[in-house]
């Protein structure tokens, strides 16, 4: 019997779409065919259908939900944007990959849960967590599961400008605002205020930029390692013990416990900052008594280049012991896209389920309900208008 190829509908003609999820889609072309592409710029939307052999562009999001023949909507929009398109989405019978953050807010993603729950087609939702399915994740894995105590754990994203990533990518990603409807700018400005309202719990106008900043860098650069820092030291930490904010570079300390006995506690620490330094400092490091391991990730806008795990430790001989492996040249998006056609056409358990992200929610606002107060302080209007999004 010939294999069902999956019909896609994308919203979203950004740099992940152009760079990543459309030439992906296209390169398995066995298992997935893109019918129509949306853009809200309709100049953006355009350029994709005509790069890459799109049949259908529109600039209204409602032909893809309308369209009976698509399975699964991908989501690639702004934060702001992800519940009410993957509700949609939902309540239209379609199965949806939405882009990680789920959402901000835990209040709006228990919103996606219950259009999940009573979606027609049983339709599911697949977070995007493209690090989690980095094919050297499951090597990582089994080296840290032969660590029987963890002393100390370390978390880190420090990159330069993915500017820099993106101009020697290929791509050549073509993106224009100048006819995108005024409308549609307020309309995001209206629906951040109110998704970083919900995250702190707190005012829109007692908001300082610091915290709007911190809480969306958290849901977009944030969310890898920590969502990684989850699945390998097995859920949300005990405690955040302390958080540091200077000037946009982030430190915070967690509390966890060792799984097994004597279930010692250790510290893992996350680190990130964002520089103009053309670097990608991605990894996952985790510390033993004897062995310590960690893998560590490339920028995803560069196809092909290697996830490598890296082991030190004693061998048998009391040897001082170094090795590297790299599972696969596969790309984690590849990996990623091959897993969401097996959980919609065959059936199988999604990984980075809507439940999923929401621990990711929680842990921001453990971390949030220990950010700096001295960072709280309101703001006035210059500066909360410096940071919300000016266009589109």
């Amino acid at each position: 019997m010939a294999q069902k190829v999956l019909q896609v509908g994308i919203i979203g003609g950004g740099d992940v779409a152009q760079i990543v999820h459309i030439p992906t889609l296209v390169l398995l072309s066995r298992l997935f065919k893109i019918t129509t592409i949306c853009d809200v710029s309709k100049k953006t939307a355009d350029h994709c259908a005509a790069k890459f052999g799109i049949p259908r562009m529109t600039t209204n999001v409602a032909d893809i939900f309308d369209d009976a023949s698509i399975d699964v909507v991908f989501v690639i929009t702004s934060d702001e944007f992800h519940a009410p398109y993957t509700i949609a989405a939902l309540q239209a019978g379609k199965h949806v990959l939405v882009e990680k953050p789920i959402t901000l807010s835990l209040q709006t993603a228990q919103l996606i849960i219950e259009a999940e729950r009573t979606a027609p087609n049983n339709a599911r939702v697949f977070v995007g967590y493209m690090r989690r399915y980095a094919p050297s994740l499951q090597a990582f894995k089994r080296e840290v599961a032969t660590i029987k105590t963890i002393k100390y754990a370390r978390v880190r994203d420090i990159i330069g400008p993915n500017a820099y990533f993106i101009g020697q990518s290929g791509a050549d990603p073509q993106k224009f605002f100048d006819d995108v409807p005024a409308v549609a700018g307020q309309d995001r400005k209206a629906r951040l205020q109110v998704l970083l309202e919900e995250a702190w719990g707190t005012p829109f106008g007692d908001l300082s930029a610091a915290q709007m900043d911190y809480c969306t860098l958290l849901a977009n650069l944030g969310s890898h390692g920590l969502s990684l820092m989850r699945e390998v030291l097995g859920g949300l930490p005990e405690e955040v013990l302390a958080s540091t904010d200077n000037a946009r570079w982030y430190t915070t300390m967690f509390d966890y416990r060792n799984r097994t006995a004597p279930y010692d506690r250790y510290t893992a620490v996350y680190e990130t900052g964002i520089d103009s330094v053309p670097r990608f400092d991605s990894q996952v490091a985790i510390f033993g008594e004897d062995k310590s391991v960690s893998i560590c990730y490339e920028t995803p806008f560069v196809k092909g280049l290697g996830i490598t795990v890296e082991i030190d430790e004693f061998n048998e001989h009391r040897e001082k012991c170094h090795r590297s492996i790299q599972t696969s040249y596969e790309d984690a998006y590849t990996a990623e896209l091959k897993e969401l056609y097996a959980c919609i056409a065959e059936g199988k358990e999604i990984k980075t389920t809507t439940m999923d992200a929401v621990e990711d929610l929680k842990l921001f606002k453990m971390m949030m309900d220990k950010y700096p107060a001295h960072k709280m302080k309101q703001a006035g209007e210059q500066e909360v208008a410096k940071f919300l999004p000016s266009g589109p």
